[in-house]
């Protein structure tokens, strides 16, 4: 169950370049029901702001962080008592990846993730190319645990093991890891977090039988879909599974594979000392192991 402790949310616009983008979040700034904090756009105190235009850090090239300040009570259908959660996503902004230029862009439009890797996701949470909220770092950068650890307190081992204990106690709820940016060679930007979110309201669920899933060739990635229709349209292969993508094939996609796991295990080493759990240290074993996709299923199998 979670509930929104937030009065507002601090929105990033950056992917609005023009009219029509988002028509509800456009028609709430254009006329909202009393003044908003905008940051980076270009406006004038008073005037009628369009979150399309951003200002300019140099001539020609605007703010990658553009902001708005809105408060929950303006957005229509907000939920403010206390929710269960059947389905909890996990973004990766991704580079652009081919075989002549591998990268860690080979996250397919939607991954199944078993518990033990979604924390280990949560745990390292990569945040990566044309993320506004790095400065000054080039290619992979971590947040540190669950992406809220810039605004928390105390030991990043404890949270981990918060975080843990938050999904051994919820088994019924289960974890997705989407891209956005890039999907291997093609330019998608937040499209597969559209895509993934009507898909799987109008599905209800991301329970799958057996056979509709299968093991991603990189095991970090959990599990790929072979194929997904929605709205009648099925998905071209190559954006489920990165690999099958003319512009990476296999060696392309082992090589970006190859980046991302080496820097999974950079992270996680930081969090294997004597104050973490036991289940954690068995999960983090697998990943510095070289485990399998059945191995992480097994952490809490029983």
């Amino acid at each position: 169950m979670v509930e929104d402790a937030e009065d507002g949310w601090f929105l990033r616009v950056d992917h609005l370049k023009n009219y029509g983008t988002d028509p509800s979040l456009e028609r709430l700034c254009i006329n909202p029901p009393e003044p908003l904090i905008y940051l980076n756009i270009d406006g004038k105190p008073g005037s009628t702001a369009l979150i399309w235009e951003h200002i300019m850090d140099a001539p020609g090239k605007p703010c990658p962080n553009p902001r708005v300040i809105m408060p929950r009570r303006f957005v229509p259908g907000i939920v403010n008592d206390p929710v269960e959660v059947d389905v909890r996503s996990f973004g990766v902004r991704t580079p652009p990846t081919t075989r002549d230029k591998p990268n860690y862009g080979i996250i397919g439009m939607l991954h199944i993730l078993p518990p033990a890797l979604a924390w280990l996701w949560r745990l390292v949470a990569p945040r990566g190319h044309s993320n506004p909220s790095i400065v000054g770092t080039e290619g992979l950068a971590s947040e540190g645990v669950g992406s809220y650890w810039p605004f928390a307190t105390g030991k990043k081992v404890r949270h981990a093991d918060l975080l843990l204990e938050q999904i051994r106690s919820t088994p019924r709820t289960r974890y997705v890891l989407i891209p956005n940016q890039y999907i291997g060679a093609y330019e998608v930007g937040f499209k597969p977090e559209w895509i993934a979110r009507e898909y799987i309201a109008r599905r209800g669920s991301v329970r799958f039988r057996p056979g509709k899933l299968i093991e991603s060739r990189c095991p970090l990635l959990g599990y790929a879909l072979p194929s997904l229709k929605v709205n009648g349209q099925l998905m071209p292969k190559g954006l489920l599974m990165v690999d099958e993508q003319v512009e990476v094939g296999p060696d392309g996609y082992d090589a970006g594979a190859e980046i991302l796991t080496t820097f999974f295990r950079q992270e996680i080493k930081k969090f294997y000392t004597d104050d973490l759990s036991a289940d954690g240290k068995r999960i983090i074993d697998v990943c510095l192991n070289n485990g399998s996709l059945e191995d992480y299923e097994q952490i809490f199998s029983g």
